[in-house]
């Protein structure tokens, strides 16, 4: 059964604000891991498995090396977009 889920999505490295749009109802963070290495976050909900495989096809479309997928509270994505709109 399919619901709409949030999810975190780490990649390694930063992704250019040209691919942003390929990703529109996505929050996009950049930070860093543990080693100090560039990497980028894509948090937010995401409606079903098929979404979420899309995504993921898109991340490998951009040979970008994924790190970590995780489903995240809806708490923690309302947070980041009102964090990433003020």
């Amino acid at each position: 059964m399919d619901e709409v889920v949030a999810y975190q999505i780490v990649v390694a490295g930063v992704l250019s604000d040209r691919w942003y749009d390929w990703f529109e109802n996505l929050t996009i963070r950049l930070d860093q891991d543990p080693a100090g290495e560039p990497v980028t976050i894509l948090s937010g909900l995401i409606a079903d498995q098929a979404a979420l495989r899309g995504i993921l096809e898109r991340i490998w479309d951009l040979n970008m090396t994924l790190l970590a997928v995780s489903r995240t509270g809806a708490n923690e994505v309302k947070e980041q977009d009102d964090e990433r709109h003020k």
